[in-house]
């Protein structure tokens, strides 16, 4: 499992390259469960490589 959530923490950081995006967004680029989105955001939140802000409709994910 932890292998697994690596991998998708990869994903989301490929997909976050281009700029920030919405967790919809996010979710829809790199194709995840969201299960295996939010196992990942909080790898990479936890090693201190995300930018988490609030927006009105969504919350906003870029690379620290």
């Amino acid at each position: 499992m932890i292998t697994k959530i690596g991998e998708n923490a990869g994903l989301i950081w490929g997909a976050l390259q281009n700029g920030a995006q919405g967790l919809k967004a996010l979710k829809k680029a790199t194709k995840l469960k969201n299960e295996e989105l939010y196992l990942a955001l909080g790898w990479l939140a936890r090693e201190g490589k995300l930018s988490i802000t609030e927006a009105e409709a969504d919350t906003i994910i870029a690379l620290a």
